[in-house]
């Protein structure tokens, strides 16, 4: 979820990927059935590299490719959002104390959200956190439109292969819009205290990612959110992997080869899809 959560909130402009390892790519099968795990990132550098031989065999071997959304077109997006993320009955800064709306002012202004205050202040907190989230990385030059997952649904569509969608964009935003409005709030808290963090956060994901190190990827990407938000790590993390790790399951049943591209902070982790599916006894190997 992470275009929505980078869409929906968190992830080398700062720190070099090593230049031997690529990103880490996984496979669980049976008999007659191969299933790629492969981890995304959802806003990237346009000229970053990050393909290599043995992935490139793996989605040419493939004949379907799963990604978390394949309806996130932006009109779809925007009545989404309209739908569910504004509130003008509510304004933002009389569900905070007076100094966190002087800090949400001054973060507005900072980060060049189109319309600054007013803008926020008729957006529910979760869409304002994903806002003060994302203005940053996209004033950094990070651009969703090179996301990895569009990249890849782009090459199997131009090769005439299916490309399905574990969710769908109206799913993905109820997971914030349904949480309380405490947890919410405290989305939004967070993310005013990272703002000045999340460029460096993405670049570090992105080279953790681009390493092949799902271990700094968890540190770096989700580690804190288990910590201090764990009903939202929950939400957004856990019951999501339950979910793939099941719908992988059901798709061993069925011979054939498959390519599943999810954000890379699912495939990390002590809850991840992989230990998900070992817990269901099927276990994966990394192949890179």
């Amino acid at each position: 979820m992470k275009r929505l959560l980078v869409r929906c909130a968190i992830a080398l402009l700062l720190l070099p990927a090593p230049a031997i390892a690529d990103p880490a790519l996984w496979v669980v099968k049976d008999a007659d059935t191969t299933i790629y795990l492969f981890g995304t990132v959802h806003l990237m550098p346009k000229d970053a590299d990050w393909r290599y031989p043995a992935l490139e065999r793996a989605l040419a071997d493939s004949q379907t490719l799963y990604i978390e959304l394949t309806d996130d077109n932006p009109a779809n997006i925007a009545g989404l959002v309209l739908r569910l993320g504004m509130d003008t009955a509510h304004p933002l800064t009389s569900q905070l104390d007076e100094s966190e709306a002087k800090r949400l002012r001054i973060l507005a202004d900072r980060t060049g959200v189109p319309g600054g205050m007013r803008t926020l202040n008729i957006m529910r907190p979760w869409l304002a956190a994903l806002t003060l989230s994302l203005m940053p990385l996209k004033n950094a030059g990070l651009d969703p439109e090179q996301g990895v997952d569009k990249q890849l649904k782009a090459q199997m569509l131009a090769a005439h292969k299916p490309v399905i969608g574990l969710e769908t964009a109206e799913q993905q935003i109820h997971l914030l819009a349904d949480m309380p409005r405490a947890v919410e709030l405290g989305l939004l808290r967070s993310s005013m205290r990272d703002a000045d963090q999340g460029t460096a956060k993405l670049q570090q994901m992105i080279a953790a990612w681009k390493a092949g190190d799902p271990d700094t990827i968890d540190r770096v990407g989700t580690a804190e959110m288990r910590a201090k938000e764990p009903k939202l790590y929950q939400s957004m993390l856990v019951q999501r992997n339950e979910a793939w790790a099941t719908k992988i399951a059901t798709l061993l049943q069925q011979p054939g080869t498959i390519f599943i591209a999810v954000g890379a902070a699912h495939l990390a982790g002590p809850d991840s899809v992989q230990v998900q599916l070992r817990q269901m006894n099927l276990p994966t190997e990394q192949l890179h």
